[in-house]
C-alpha cells in the first residue's frame, strides 16, 4: 500500500511538512502527491473520528442490510445510489454475501425515526426486496481507532473476550 495514503488514513491531522518528514520526502513531492490523490479521486475528504456515545442526544446508528434484485447492465449500482442520496445515509457497502447485498450504515434521532425510514423509504424501493436492521448499541472501534477512554480498560476489556 502506498505508505502516504496509509499515513493520512490513520491520521489526516499530519502537515505536509510532517509528512515529508515522514516519508523523506520534500514537503512540494507530498503537497503534490495528495493534489493528485484529490484529482483522482483517491482521497475523497478528510473527517474526524467522533466518539457519539459520548456526545448527548447523538441519535442512534443502525446497520441496515438489504436484499436486491440486480438490474441488466447496472447490477446494484442503481439501487445503491438512490439508497446513498438519502440524507441519514452514511456509509453504502455492496457485500458478498449469500443474503443480502447492499449494506448501509444510517444515523437518526430516534429508532422510530429509522425504523419509519427502513419502512416508508427503503423497503419500498423497487428492486428491494428484503431488509434487515440492526442498532448500533457500543462503539468500540471505527476507522482503525479504538474508542476506549484509557489503554487500562481496553486491556481489561480483551481479557474478558
Amino acid at each position: 500500500m502506498n505508505k502516504l495514503l496509509e499515513i493520512l488514513s490513520r491520521n489526516a491531522d499530519f502537515t505536509t511538512e510532517q509528512l515529508a518528514a515522514m516519508l523523506g520526502q520534500t514537503e512540494d513531492e507530498v503537497k503534490a502527491q495528495i493534489q493528485e490523490y484529490k484529482k483522482q479521486g483517491i482521497i475523497r475528504g478528510t473527517n474526524a473520528l467522533i466518539n457519539w456515545d459520548k456526545v448527548p442526544d447523538a441519535g442512534v446508528t443502525a446497520i441496515i442490510e438489504l436484499k436486491v434484485t440486480p438490474q441488466p447492465e447496472t447490477g446494484f449500482d442503481d439501487t445503491a445510489k438512490i439508497v446513498m442520496s438519502f440524507d441519514n445515509v452514511e456509509s453504502v457497502y455492496l457485500a458478498a454475501s449469500s443474503r443480502y447485498d447492499l449494506i448501509a450504515t444510517v444515523k437518526g434521532s430516534t429508532i422510530q425515526e429509522i425504523a419509519e425510514f427502513v419502512s416508508k423509504r427503503l423497503s419500498t424501493l423497487d428492486n428491494v426486496i428484503g431488509t434487515a436492521t440492526s442498532f448500533v448499541l457500543t462503539h468500540y472501534k471505527a476507522g482503525g481507532v479504538s474508542f476506549y477512554d484509557s489503554e487500562e480498560e481496553e486491556e481489561q476489556r480483551s481479557l474478558i473476550l
